[in-house]
């Protein structure tokens, strides 16, 4: 295993542990779950009801454009049905 793959599983094994941290499946990154509340409230998070990930999402998009919607991870946690 080369170092730059340990470091990549290093921080996802971190964001599914901060997910955990905050109720949800410990098996899911926190921009799967922000990907499917972006789904749900039709494109945008409301941020009156969730700042701290409309937050994280504004920052990821800076580096990856619609990260968060490309990490959805429909075999984890609670599930979106388009």
């Amino acid at each position: 295993m080369t170092v730059k793959r340990y470091a990549l599983n290093v921080l996802i094994g971190l964001d599914q542990w901060i997910n955990t941290w905050f109720r949800g499946d410990p098996d899911e990154t926190i921009s799967s779950r922000i990907g499917k509340q972006k789904m749900i409230h039709g494109g945008n998070i409301p941020f009156w009801r969730y700042p701290f990930l409309n937050f994280i999402d504004k920052m990821l998009d800076r580096i990856d454009p619609n990260h968060s919607v490309d990490a959805i991870e429909k075999d984890e946690g609670k599930i979106y049905k388009p």
